[in-house]
């Protein structure tokens, strides 16, 4: 199937390159072209252009403005003809946002689809991500088989912005605990225990976790290169607390954890991975 894909980033790149070896033929577009290196795609010169060529259009990037760039801008995927095209956005948006870009894509005759994940840069490269999907649930089920090369768990969840909604409900988890886990390594070290025994111990005790797990290595090795940043995590947070306020529920642990990743942001390594939040608590 030949499909077009915007959005190199580190997730997308990763995504990008599971649909090539899934035997699909891709169309690309990123704001550096030069991100598209080592992947056997074409490239389009812009969204609209890109447009020209496919029928179904994945989306991934940091947040919802540029998505709504994308879409709308001068260059985006509205000046094109998008009547009986699919859109997949695998984007994690404001919850807010996506209510309005299935707005744009219905008012084009086109469909889309919210379709954010769970999961980094190994599990998107072997197919093994988790996928949360809102919109009509005949364009879910046409375009699940594609969904399953990416997606080694699909959940449909129809109303519009409840698969967003769920993403960020998710990831008050993943951060809360990631920066759980890293207060204790750092507790640890500061009572005289190894860290390769706190992380082993913590393995197989009350740190087991799929979290640990995955971050086990960069925080055993001090590898903080990006799979999921910290600028990321930190967006994420900020939409979860706006999702709580307009629901008028009190967010204890959420709060406090976004005020922990803002000082990634403030300390000037919110490009590195989410689990360098482990840094702050070794210097505080």
């Amino acid at each position: 199937m030949h499909v077009g894909f915007i959005g190199l980033g580190h997730l997308g790149k990763a995504i990008a390159g599971r649909l090539l070896d899934c035997g699909h033929t891709l169309t690309v577009w990123n704001r550096t072209p030069e991100k598209a290196d080592g992947l056997q795609v074409s490239v389009a010169k812009s969204p609209a252009g890109l447009a020209q060529k496919v029928d179904i259009i994945f989306i991934c990037l940091f947040d919802s403005g540029a998505v709504h760039q994308v879409m709308l801008g001068e260059q985006g995927l509205l000046r094109c003809n998008l009547s009986g095209k699919t859109v997949i956005d695998l984007t994690t948006n404001h919850f807010n946002d996506v209510q309005e870009f299935h707005d744009i894509c219905n008012q084009a005759a086109a469909s889309y689809l919210e379709a954010p994940v769970l999961g980094s840069i190994i599990p998107a490269s072997q197919g093994a991500l988790t996928v949360l999907v809102s919109g009509k649930k005949s364009i879910y089920e046409k375009m699940k088989p594609l969904l399953e090369n990416i997606g080694k768990n699909l959940f449909y969840l129809e109303k519009p912005s409840l698969a967003t909604r769920m993403k960020l409900v998710n990831n008050l988890t993943l951060a809360s605990f990631m920066a759980t886990l890293a207060e204790a390594i750092s507790l640890g070290e500061k009572v005289g225990i190894e860290k390769k025994d706190i992380l082993e111990i913590l393995s197989v005790g009350g740190g087991n976790s799929m979290v640990l797990n995955a971050k086990k290595g960069k925080l055993a090795e001090g590898d903080f290169s990006p799979h999921f940043t910290n600028a990321l995590i930190y967006k994420d947070l900020h939409c979860l607390q706006d999702l709580a306020y307009e629901n008028r529920k009190a967010l204890f642990i959420g709060a406090v954890t976004k005020e922990l990743y803002a000082k990634t942001c403030e300390d000037g390594f919110d490009q590195e991975d989410f689990s360098a939040i482990y840094k702050f608590f070794q210097k505080a």
